[in-house]
Parts: C-alpha cells; structure tokens; sequence
C-alpha cells in the first residue's frame, strides 16, 4: 500500500522537480564538479520517471518478495575508545521515519579511496596514453619549449610532471587527443589570466577573507579544506557592492581563483603524495538565483582548468529536500562520482565534518574548536555513547593556577557542567559552570577558571538522555600563578 501511494505521488513529484531543479544546479555548479543546469534538471526528471516505474514493480508482491531477498543489506557500527564514563543500559530501539532513512542514505559514503598517481600501478594502456601525451607535448613546444603548470616543467621527465599530466588524463578518461586540447587550453589560459601570479595580488576582498570562501586547516588525511559560504549574499547590499556589474564579477571570479590558488600550492603534486585539496560549501541562507551567473562562470572555470584537483565535497546544511532527492538518483551515479560526495542535513554539520576533520581544525562556526588568530593546540577526541556520561578529569591543578579549556561534542543536545574538586577532604567542590542542556547548533565552550588551592577540574558531558553516540574532543592549558 505504501509503495503504491507513494507511486502515485511521485510522477506529480518529477513535474515539481522542474521548479526545484534549477535551484539544486546551482548548489552544484558551487562545486568544480559537472553539473549542466538544464541537464541535472532533465537528469533528474527521467530518473524520478525510472523510481516511479520501480515502485510500480514493488506493488506486486511476489517481485518485492524477490527484490528483498536478492538486496540483504547488512551494516557494521565501528566501537571507538571513549575514557572514564558512567555506562546506562542500553537505550531501546527506535523507529525511523520514511524521510529520516532517506536522508541517512544519503549521508553514507563508502570508503573513498584517492589516486595514487603511482605510474607503476596504471594499466599498460594507461600507461600508453601518458607516454603518448609527453610526445605530443614534446612535438608541440619542442625541446627547448617552456610548458609550465604551477612550477612543473611538463617536458621534464619528472614525476611531478606526471602526475599534473595524469589530472588531465583521467578527466578526459585517458583519451589523449581530448587531454592534450584541454591541457593546451588551460595553458593558454593561465597565460591570458596570469594565474600563476594571481596568488600574490591584492585584489580588496578583504571583508570576504575568511567567511566566503577560504583555505583553513587540514582534513585526517592531510588534504588542504577549502570552506566555501555564500549566505553573505543574501544581503542586498552585499550582492550589489561584489556582483553589480560586469568589471565586480570579473574581479570576484579573479579571487576566487586566488583561493584556489593558493590551496593548489599546499600541494605536494608527488606520487602517493597529497595531490587534491577538500571542498566543503555551506548551502545555509544561500541565494539562488541571484549567484546562478557567478556560479556558472566559477563551475566553468574549474572544470577547464583545474581537473581532478578535488578529492571530496562536502555540502553541509543542505535543504531536506535536496537530501531526499540525492538519495533518490544517487544510485544511479558511479562509484567514483558517489565517493566525491558527502551529503549533511541542517543541523548536523559538526557531526558531519568529524568524520573528515579534527575538531580543533573544524572552524567554531561549524562546530569545531579552531577560532582565527588561535594557537593551534592539538585536542584529545573520545566518544560519548548513548546512555553514557563522561567525566573529563584535568588533576595537579595548583594554587593560584589559571586552567583554560576548550570543550565541543558534535551535534551536542546533551547536558554540559564543570566544577573544580579540591584535593583536601574538608574543602567544598566549587561548581564552575552549572549543568546546562545546550542545543545541537552551540559552538564550542571556552572558559577558564583560577583556583586558590590544590585540586582537579572535572568536566562532565552527560548523554544519558539521548540514544545517539556523539563525538567530541577537549583541550586545556594550564599557567601557573607568576606569585612566589
């Protein structure tokens, strides 16, 4: 009955997705990822035509008997270690609604695995192909020629060089006539753009440094995090002053490719190196219509110039319904392409980017505990399991010190305290921050606190109300009091 109803809706479904696709395009076309708006848009209507018709099979009873039995899906929860706590009985399960699963399906990712750009693991006629490349590269410029990208001589036997060469390789699919066209626009390009002095330009973006788009910090894996948020724009104001006329634009598009620049070369370009940079884009209060121009100009820049030098995008605060629709086509997407993609609903951004980044790298507005102009002091991560209350103990606290600590849990909704235990049996416990429920969308605690005698700082994180594992992590410092 379920299926059948929701058969019913979905052909309306597709027709609305006319009026929503060209607004999700523009998500996308943030990304240096393909995506042709009025394609993705007939993209996705064919493929909601192909769900409807799937559901349609499902009604029949004996073919869902058969489709269930031939998909048997099966997960696995990973147990990390997590210090002292408290442990409660485990929470009772609970239903999902329909949405929640869709949305879940689109958050899950299969292990993603990053080119090495070992030429000894490349199949002979990849191998081929890159040789032949070199040739016609050799032919075109001559020995002597200068055929630069980023500070790599092409022409030079040289590893570097190869793995620049295999970028341009794998995007055209190791078609050697197609790379070498884009290789030779691209160089044409940089030289018209001046791109390799872009980077040192100061082209009086000032106010968007940090906050539109910026490089900060690095993911588990070492790979540069390239932050992208476009909400500013919603002010009319701010729009007109960055995009109202075509010399603004031109000049915008020119420091964005300055970000991108400048992540580029944080790169080692060395095999089994770091050789692509993560994207994260912040769809929060984002305009639509009004960026799709800039959009479509950025999308095209990076598609031309700049293959394969994303590793992973990760959208955050993401509308329900692009959530919903992603998980609807993403099976019909490629492996490789599915890998590239994270996909994080409203509200679960921290949660989302712990997965990929350290939370002291994770900037405060995202959840993180990395704040501009901070020293970068590393933080211990533990989890917190539903049920569970940990108690952080920071001993060896003296009199007169100042201990200062930074404190986050990913997505919170739990209960935070902290208080100061002094070492002597006859002195009071001294609570510093009562205990307090703080939302999913707080951003990471900092406070310090000076005690006037020997002691211990205990801060509690209490979980016992949810049933969700959260991820967290802490960090301190303690000076000591400068009086003999």
């Amino acid at each position: 009955f379920f299926c059948l109803s929701l058969n019913n809706l979905l052909f309306g479904f597709a027709l609305f997705n006319w009026c929503v696709a060209g607004n999700i395009a523009v998500h996308l076309s943030l990304s240096p990822l393909p995506c042709e708006q009025p394609a993705f848009s007939l993209f996705l209507f064919v493929i909601l035509q192909l769900v409807h018709i799937y559901l349609h099979i499902l009604t029949n009873p004996f073919a869902a008997f058969l489709h269930r039995f031939h998909l048997g899906l099966s997960h696995s929860m990973e147990k990390p270690h997590s210090p002292i706590s408290i442990p409660e009985a485990s929470p009772k399960p609970y239903k999902k609604s329909f949405v929640t699963t869709l949305m879940e399906a689109a958050s899950l990712r299969s292990p993603f695995k990053e080119d090495t750009y070992f030429t000894s693991h490349l199949k002979a006629s990849e191998k081929k192909a890159l040789q032949e490349l070199k040739d016609k590269l050799m032919a075109s410029y001559g020995p002597d020629g200068e055929c630069t990208m980023w500070g790599i001589p092409l022409l030079a036997e040289d590893e570097k060089a190869d793995v620049v060469l295999l970028k341009f390789l794998r995007a055209r699919d190791f078609r050697v006539l197609d790379s070498f066209r884009m290789l030779e626009k691209c160089l044409a390009w940089r030289k018209e753009f001046k791109a390799d002095s872009v980077g040192e330009e100061d082209l009086g973006f000032k106010e968007l440094e940090g906050v539109v788009a910026y490089m900060h910090g690095y993911d588990r894996e070492g790979h540069p995090v390239c932050y992208n948020a476009y909400g500013v724009f919603k002010d009319k104001d701010m729009y007109e002053r960055i995009f109202g006329d075509e010399e603004k634009l031109n000049k915008f598009l020119r420091w964005r490719i300055q970000v991108l620049e400048r992540g580029i070369s944080l790169l080692h370009f060395k095999p089994g190196g770091i050789n692509s940079i993560i994207q994260v884009t912040d769809l929060k209060d984002m305009p639509k219509r009004e960026l799709r121009v800039a959009s479509n100009q950025i999308l095209s820049l990076f598609q031309d110039n700049y293959p394969e030098m994303v590793a992973r995008k990760i959208f955050i605060n993401v509308p329900w319904y692009f959530s919903v629709l992603y998980s609807m086509f993403g099976p019909f997407l490629t492996q490789r392409t599915k890998s590239k993609f994270v996909i994080s609903r409203e509200g679960h951004a921290a949660e989302t980017l712990y997965k990929f980044i350290r939370p002291e790298d994770v900037p405060v507005q995202y959840g993180g505990l990395s704040r501009p102009n901070d020293l970068q002091k590393p933080a211990s991560e533990f989890a917190v399991k539903g049920g569970e209350k940990v108690n952080i103990q920071i001993e060896g606290i003296e009199a007169g010190a100042t201990i200062t600590w930074d404190l986050v849990v990913g997505g919170w909704d739990l209960e935070y305290s902290a208080e100061f235990v002094p070492n002597k049996e006859d002195s009071y416990t001294i609570a510093v921050e009562k205990p307090r429920k703080l939302s999913p969308t707080e951003e990471a605690i900092r406070n310090s606190y000076t005690s006037k005698e020997l002691g211990k700082l205990v801060l509690s994180v209490d979980n016992t109300s949810s049933r969700r594992k959260k991820v967290a992590a802490y960090r301190y410092t303690v000076r000591k009091s400068t009086l003999e």
